[in-house]
């Protein structure tokens, strides 16, 4: 048994430990119930719990969030905007974040889908080997999908 200051009891019955709980007017808590015999600690468990919810708070505050950032266009987009649209890709993969390019057909260019294809592999081809795809162009309803996220050997550019 452990008490509040870290201080070690020793090896103690049940009922002396809820006693000696009691007395400290604090919780008893099971540590690790595998161990033989079983570890308890006395602790103010309301305390205890508050400390441990705020300190989750602050590492999710704290871990760097990763979104996946999608991007939209049609078929029939000429090379121009499609720069354009690269290079805010180029903006979300340096900020780390994994970004979904999404190809929607309309009307009857759905007979050509392997022109949607052949412009995601313009889109990956114009990116090099500064890119890793993570989900390959699938083709689904009436659009055509994939991931792209930033490689690892991928240098930065300072402009």
């Amino acid at each position: 048994m452990i008490h509040e200051d870290g201080t070690q009891l020793g090896v103690m019955s049940r009922a002396e430990a809820l006693q000696a709980a009691r007395d400290a007017d604090l919780d008893l808590v099971e540590i690790s119930p595998n161990a033989k015999p079983p570890v308890v600690k006395i602790i103010d468990w309301g305390k205890y719990n508050y400390q441990k919810t705020k300190q989750q708070q602050k590492n999710k505050r704290s871990a760097k969030a990763q979104e996946l950032k999608q991007i939209r266009t049609g078929l029939k987009i000429s090379d121009h905007d499609l720069e354009v649209k690269a290079k805010k890709v180029r903006k979300f993969l340096e900020d780390g974040h994994k970004v979904k390019y999404t190809l929607r057909y309309k009307g009857r260019e759905l007979a050509h889908k392997d022109v949607g294809f052949a412009l995601a592999d313009k889109i990956i081809a114009s990116f090099g080997d500064t890119i890793v795809v993570d989900q390959k162009p699938q083709f689904a309803g009436r659009q055509l999908n994939f991931v792209i996220r930033r490689s690892q050997n991928a240098k930065t550019e300072n402009p």
